[in-house]
């Protein structure tokens, strides 16, 4: 490590996305990651490999800081490297990095940047200045007092999700979702005056529904280093998304596959923006053209993050290579197949109809290369066994409810 200090990777967050860094971290290096955040909630409860830092209020940014000022000055024998896995918590983290990096290294993107790209309707337009294809986009923008609805000449349904998600973070409403299917102008109407009486103040994006089930989609990881070179790719090919009004749209299973066609256009992007440190796409295949329909970029390793290191190339290296080691990293484009699963097999198989994807699942499971990220051997307790068990009946519960057959449109 760098100045012969030790690595402290220290983590904001509590979801499966954080243990999946921890887990990563603890294979590559054998380190214990320090977990901040309000609660231990389940993906990293009762964990040997993280140690928690509970703060009162994990939705305040100033509690949060204090508490990662708190925990460095704790460990001064430490290299510290802090990361985080959601876009308000990248931001809390951006908007702090002067105070932050006194003491951590941090690994992330500038604010303007991170406004930029952020914002799914400045990322359609980035985009559609490149030649990537995105779904037609109208922007809502709710910041003005003399505030009048947007005029809305796409077909029904169509889409409807905030364009920062860290805006649209603390906003509760009856029928909040995360993303929103719109059939009916009526629908879109009653939204707006759901936000607007809510005091969202932020802008919301209304976009085409690109046709197709949740198999028409990919995921895109990368890595960009120091120097500006793209050391890390790695896609796969999504087979069913988590349906829970919060969770719409976060891939529960996926194939790692391949496709070089499509990490060029995340290429293009990541090159043409001067893109910094990790990035998750999100891509969907058109199935009326065929064409890659690029929806946004998380500017973070993102949720399932997991489906890398299971096909070998663990991202931390990545990181700790680039920002703690100060080494250049040889690229590495991901080819390995594995299944990436927080399902049970028998629901995943369920509602993979594609006769070929589904012989590939199948296949998959047989040869035993199958990820879950909570399964990790070497921390097993028997109360983390519970709750992953726990966990996988729980899904099949949230399908019954949420999801029950699968639809043309993923929706």
């Amino acid at each position: 490590m760098s100045e012969s200090l030790p690595l402290q990777p220290v983590i904001l967050g509590a979801d499966i996305g954080v243990y999946a860094m921890a887990r990563s971290f603890h294979e590559a290096y054998g380190v214990t990651s320090v977990v901040v955040a309000g609660a231990a909630l389940g993906p990293v409860a009762h964990s040997r490999i993280v140690r928690h830092e509970i703060v009162a209020d994990g939705h305040d940014p100033r509690q949060l800081v204090d508490r990662l000022l708190e925990v460095a000055l704790g460990m001064p024998g430490k290299r510290l490297l802090l990361m985080a896995n959601s876009d308000w918590l990248v931001r809390v983290v951006v908007q702090h990095r002067v105070e932050l990096e006194e003491h951590y290294v941090v690994p992330f993107l500038s604010e303007d940047l991170l406004d930029r790209i952020s914002d799914k309707a400045t990322f359609a337009e980035i985009c559609t200045d490149l030649g990537i294809s995105v779904p037609r986009t109208i922007v809502q923008d709710f910041g003005g007092p003399e505030w009048t609805a947007e005029p809305v000449d796409l077909d029904y349904p169509l889409i409807a999700k905030a364009a920062s998600s860290a805006d649209y973070q603390d906003v509760e409403f009856e029928g909040k979702k995360k993303v929103f299917e719109i059939a009916t102008p009526d629908e879109l109407s009653w939204l707006w005056q759901a936000l607007r009486a809510a005091g969202f103040r932020g802008r919301f994006v209304v976009q085409e529904l690109v046709p197709g089930d949740d198999t028409q989609m990919r995921s895109i990881t990368a890595y960009v280093d120091t120097r500006g070179e793209i050391t890390l790719l790695c896609s796969a090919h999504v087979l069913l998304e988590e349906h829970t009004p919060s969770g719409l749209g976060n891939p529960a299973a996926m194939i790692t596959t391949r496709d070089d066609a499509m990490l060029d256009q995340a290429r293009m992007f990541l090159a043409s923006t001067g893109y910094r440190g990790f990035a998750n796409f999100d891509v969907k295949v058109d199935p009326r053209t065929g064409a890659f329909r690029f929806f946004e970029v998380n500017p973070r390793i993102g949720r399932n993050n997991y489906y890398v290191t299971a096909a070998g190339a663990n991202p931390m290296r990545f990181v700790v290579e680039d920002h703690v080691d100060g080494v250049a990293v040889e690229p590495v484009v991901v080819d390995r197949e594995i299944l990436y699963s927080i399902l049970p097999h028998r629901l995943l198989l369920r509602y993979v109809k594609d006769p070929a994807l589904n012989a590939r699942v199948r296949r998959l499971v047989r040869a035993k290369a199958v990820a879950h990220p909570l399964r990790y051997a070497r921390d097993l307790s028997p109360r983390r066994r519970l709750y992953v068990a726990m966990a996988l009946v729980n899904q099949v519960r949230k399908f019954r409810r949420y999801y029950p057959e699968v639809t043309s449109t993923g929706f």
